[in-house]
């Protein structure tokens, strides 16, 4: 081989191409589902805007029930704050909160408070355990949801026996309160809590579903017969859409964090991609084998080695460490001509006795040249080599 010939490739690094081919089929598959969720957002956006409002005509809005209270001579006014909910609260009033669980523990005392003393009617559509807890005393949701959704009233409260059939499946809900009226059951267990206030004439309402208020079922089953009884036994309908853009919710310190304010489903849902993408990284992972090996292109003399370190040394002023190095190189090499194990030649107690016996010299000059401090300058360190070198010598000598 010539000087000026080049050196075959040794390198085991993956190439861009080599990369690129790894890592293409999870590319792709990151692309897909980043353009499923796009999609998938933009057609909810279409469907889930205006949920609950009585002022939306879409198909999950509620202005079709607004419209035909209307026509029974109940007004329905839109409120987003709980001090004008509260303050709209009155016996001759309907209260509907549409979103319970948006509220936090100090709004739900604040609004009991207010509707116990009323003597009103109030409407909880699908609180979960939280909301009743603090808005329901005596009803408790329960986790599992029930299978069916259209059920049948089972109960005498009126309004549900002439309204029959309605689809208020959803929520479940155990109920402890003495005088309640539980109607339309799913598996042993409500979706429809009346709950009379014992102080005066008012009650609260608790329906584990929305299906009865928005636009896309009100036409179906008994949905708007019950809804409209629900919402229409007083002249005026106060519909209470929470906001978490609403002062009161962070009030004396009842402050909610960002992690408060993301729904559960899309932190099990990013908790599942994380899963799912540390399941990916051990499939795909490459294991570590042998180290591979290579042939150096040029030979390094082990003089021009030596050389290095003593710069690097002499550069650091490490003059404690190149002497360490130095009497432990010369204690490892005398050892086994005297008689010691290597094991035992860092040991004074073992290699100066052995020493001072084959050379009949006595051992503290031998102790202060083998174990000694570090010199103080180069002159030193030189001198010592100097000296480690003769006693080697010495020691080798017949």
């Amino acid at each position: 081989m010539t000087p000026d010939a080049p050196l075959p490739a040794t390198s085991t690094s993956p190439t861009a191409r080599q990369v690129w081919t790894r890592a293409r089929g999870i590319a792709l598959a990151l692309a897909v589902l980043v353009a499923g969720a796009l999609v998938l957002a933009l057609v909810r956006s279409d469907t889930r805007h205006g949920a609950l409002d009585p002022r939306s005509a879409d198909p999950q809005g509620s202005r079709a029930v607004a419209e035909l209270l209307a026509d029974r001579g109940v007004d329905t006014r839109t409120v987003t704050t709980l001090d004008e909910a509260r303050a709209a609260a009155a016996p001759d009033t309907t209260l509907l909160v549409a979103v319970p669980d948006l509220l936090t523990d100090r709004q739900r005392a604040l609004l009991r408070s207010t509707v116990t003393a009323s003597g009103g009617r109030t409407v909880l559509v699908a609180p979960g355990a939280a909301s009743t807890e603090g808005l329901a005393p005596g009803v408790t949701a329960d986790p599992a949801a029930g299978l069916d959704t259209t059920l049948d009233p089972e109960c005498t409260l009126p309004a549900a026996r002439r309204a029959g059939d309605a689809d208020t499946g959803g929520i479940r809900y155990t109920v402890t309160h003495p005088n309640a009226d539980t109607c339309y059951p799913s598996d042993g267990l409500p979706t429809l809590v009346r709950l009379p206030d014992t102080s005066g004439d008012g009650d609260t309402v608790v329906i584990g579903a929305t299906d009865i208020f928005v636009n896309d079922h009100l036409d179906e089953q008994g949905n708007a017969s019950l809804a409209l009884q629900l919402l229409g036994s007083r002249p005026h309908l106060v519909w209470y859409l929470p906001s978490l853009s609403d002062s009161s919710a962070t009030a004396n310190g009842d402050e909610r964090g960002f992690f408060d304010l993301i729904p559960s489903g899309w932190l099990w849902g990013t908790l599942q991609l994380f899963l799912a993408a540390a399941l990916a990284a051990l499939w795909r992972a490459r294991r570590l084998g042998p180290l591979v090996p290579e042939r150096l292109p040029v030979a390094i003399r082990a003089s021009e080695t030596v050389e290095g370190r003593a710069r690097l040394y002499r550069k650091a002023n490490a003059r404690d460490r190149a002497a360490a190095a130095l009497r432990s190189t010369t204690r490892t090499r005398l050892a086994p001509l005297v008689g010691i194990p290597v094991a035992q030649a860092h040991a004074p107690e073992a290699l100066l006795p052995a020493l001072s016996a084959h050379l009949h010299r006595d051992g503290q000059p031998l102790h202060t040249l083998l174990f000694g401090p570090p010199p103080g300058d180069d002159a030193a360190l030189i001198a010592l080599t100097d000296q480690l070198d003769a006693l080697e010598s010495e020691v080798r000598r017949p």
